[in-house]
């Protein structure tokens, strides 16, 4: 996979921010159960508040993440147009 735009783990993504899901890392059970809450590649995520967990905003749900599971999260940025 390659991208034009900034990628980096959703736990740096800052708050407020949406990004695109670009990335799952982690073992297969770990992506299966994140994908099945709303985290999918492409779902597009807001990260409303957090750094040690993270509290973020997919498919109209808030959905808080502990560290290890946002750093597995690969989002990429969105231009500020499409925002």
């Amino acid at each position: 996979m390659s991208s034009s735009l900034p990628i980096t783990p959703l736990c740096q993504l800052p708050a407020g921010t949406t990004a695109r899901v670009f990335q799952l890392t982690g073992d297969d059970s770990f992506c299966q159960r994140i994908r099945e809450m709303g985290f999918g590649e492409a779902a597009l995520v807001t990260k409303i508040s957090g750094s040690t967990t993270s509290l973020c905003l997919v498919n109209g749900m808030r959905i808080a993440l502990n560290h290890r599971a946002a750093m597995s999260i690969v989002v990429e940025h969105l231009p500020a147009q499409a925002r």
